[in-house]
Formats: structure tokens, sequence, C-alpha cells
């Protein structure tokens, strides 16, 4: 019973799109350490970058799935391109014969995105590229893979975005590109909600806090070991979280029984926390979206304590 404990989602088969850094890193690499099997897709491999011209690849994620106890699988794929998806799940099919975690985390667009333009001055090219990226990605992914998901009662959808749906209803996201991605994903869990919930399936949208992501970190110029060097440079950071923080939120997702009970809702790795009671991996518990209400909008000085 104390292995079962510790390894809930074993037997599990989870597909990560867009897992090679950042939240979907830190959800596949959680969704391993809980015991799943884990198909982590993503652009940049060792041996070809995406635009990002990042370092992380994807068999790195792959890797740290396995290390961390479940059974990674790496994965390139593009998930604008229709075929390659449907290829994918149909594999997925033949190996596995079910799926049971979906997590839509197809993202990519922090590089196209002009801070605070309206529509006439934004970039009509790269405000149109953000919204394939973030929208027709994970449609295009959930057409396929919800079909093989609802053969089962039980399946889980998450789509990740930025930002809860009360936070985003009263804030404009720098732009009506930018805007638009994140609104729309939260959506779209509300509505293929509407769908799994028939098939007895659970679909929920999840946001992390300010998260130190390795774009994050080189960004601050800091690492994961001396982040808290960068809080000089912005104090607000003090509220910040690993990506191993929302990884955990979903992996406990995925192991209550009666997750249904969060169908069609908008969550935060924070609001998980003090709901399955998990801690990130210094220990503390942030909880960014109440922090950045109640703190940081109201003008009082950055002090974290009562919110991690």
């Amino acid at each position: 019973m104390a292995n079962l404990a510790k390894r809930p989602l074993e037997g599990k088969i989870a597909l990560v799109a867009g897992a090679t850094r950042g939240a979907g890193r830190g959800i596949a690499v959680e969704l391993g350490a809980a015991g799943a099997t884990v198909y982590c897709t993503g652009r940049t491999t060792r041996e070809r970058q995406s635009e990002y011209r990042r370092p992380e690849t994807i068999e790195e994620t792959a890797e740290l799935v396995t290390a961390a106890g479940g059974e990674g699988v790496a994965v390139a794929l593009d998930h604008l391109v229709p075929d390659a998806v449907a290829v994918l799940v149909e594999r997925i099919r033949i190996e596995r014969g079910r799926l049971d975690i979906l997590v839509n985390d197809i993202w990519g667009g922090e590089l196209l995105a002009e801070w605070d333009k309206p529509v006439w001055e934004h970039d009509l090219e790269k405000g149109l590229r953000m919204l394939r990226l973030a929208i027709d990605t994970h449609l295009i992914t959930a057409h396929y893979a919800l079909k093989l998901m609802v053969e089962r009662p039980g399946g889980l959808l998450v789509e990740v975005t930025d930002g809860t749906a009360e936070y985003n209803a009263g804030h404009y996201r720098l732009s009506p590109f930018y805007d638009l991605c994140k609104t729309a994903v939260t959506r779209l869990a509300w509505a293929h909600g509407k769908d799994l919930e028939k098939h007895g399936c659970t679909s929920v949208s999840i946001t992390p806090g300010w998260l130190r992501s390795e774009m994050m970190l080189d960004i601050y110029e800091v690492t994961e070991a001396n982040w808290r060097d960068a809080i000089a440079r912005q104090p607000h950071f003090c509220i910040s979280e690993t990506p191993r923080f929302i990884g955990r939120a979903v992996a406990a997702l995925a192991a209550d029984p009666d997750r249904a009970r969060f169908n069609g809702q908008s969550l935060s790795s924070g609001g998980l926390a003090r709901v399955f009671e998990f801690d990130d991996v210094d220990g503390s518990r942030p909880d960014c979206w109440r922090y950045l209400k109640e703190v940081q909008e109201t003008g009082k000085p950055a002090d974290a304590t009562g919110y991690r």
C-alpha cells in the first residue's frame, strides 16, 4: 500500500504536449515521479533547435521523467502538423492501448509578444503566429488525442495557460493577441469539459504562478541555486515558483479519484497546493495569484510572508 501511495499513477499513460522546458517539463517530471509513462513532445532535439535557440531538449525531459521514477518517451513533434499528431496518437494506441492524461502545454509565443502594443501597432504576422501556437496546436492535439482518451472513463485533460480566469477577466494581458491566447485556453478547457463529462472524463485549465522557467532565470541572470539574488532587481520575484510546483499540482489532480469535481474549472498551482497539501521543491507553498492581488497590485512592499 505504501508503494501505491508513492506511485499513484503507476500504469497510467500521459502525453505532455510541449514538454521541452518550463511548465511542460515540470509537469512531465512530476507525472513520472508519480509512476506514469509520459510521452514528451517538443520541437527542440539534440540534433535540431526550434526558433527559440534554447539548449533544453525533449530527450533531456524524457530522461528526467525516467530518473524521477516513471518512463519517459521523447517525441520530436510540431503540433501544428495534424498528420504528425495523428501518427503519434496512433503510436500510443499501438504501444499502450490507452491514454489517461493529456496535458496541452504548447506555447512558444514569448519571442513573438510585443508588450503593451494595440493591435494596429503589433506586428500582425507575429500576432497571428502566436494565436496559431496557442490555440490551433491545442485544438489539433485534442482532436486526435481525446478520441483515444474517451475510450475509457477517468481520463484527464489539462490545458495550461497564464493567469486564472478570475485574474485574466480583470486584467489586460499585454496586447489583444497575447490576451486572447491566454483567455482562449481557459475557455477551451471549459468547453472540452462539456464534451468529456459525457464520457466520464475531466477537463481543467491550470496556470502556474510566477514561473522560474529556464528562460526566466536567464533573464534575471541567475540559476535555480541562487534565484533569490534576483530579488534585488525585482523584489516581487520573491513569490516565484519552480516548474515542479505546477507539475505536482497536475500529478495530484490526476491521482485524485474525485477529480471530476473540478471539471471545466480554472485552477492554479497555488490553489491546488492548498487543496492537496503539497509543497514546491524547497518546502514552501507559494500562492502567487493571491499575492499579486493583495500585495503587488496594492502597492505594498514586496514580502512573501504568509504567501509561501
